[in-house]
């Protein structure tokens, strides 16, 4: 059970980053940037937080996956990284 919400948690973090780039990429194209200034870019204006948060929600498509093929506790464990990079994102917004 616990290996299975796990494996839940390490995809959620997998497809946040997976996210992060993206939104980084789409940013970047959009502004005619790398990826690399885009990134510093969010850093030097303190809204990283923004960033995180945008790429958390390609965690919506793991999650319905897992719901819809019965493995109750594998979305759990995105549940879980999705309620981590909620609270990561308020610390760096108001700290």
């Amino acid at each position: 059970m616990s290996q299975r919400i796990f494996k839940g948690f390490l995809v959620g973090l997998i497809f946040n980053g997976l996210g992060i780039l993206l939104c980084l990429l789409l940013f970047g194209l959009m502004n005619d940037r790398s990826v690399d200034q885009m990134w510093t870019a969010f850093v030097d204006t303190d809204r990283l937080w923004m960033l995180i948060s945008l790429g958390a929600l390609p965690n919506l498509l793991a999650f319905f996956e897992f719901i819809k093929r019965h493995q109750e506790y594998e979305a759990r464990g995105v549940l879980l990284a999705t309620i981590g990079t909620a609270l990561m994102t308020y610390f760096l917004y108001f700290f």
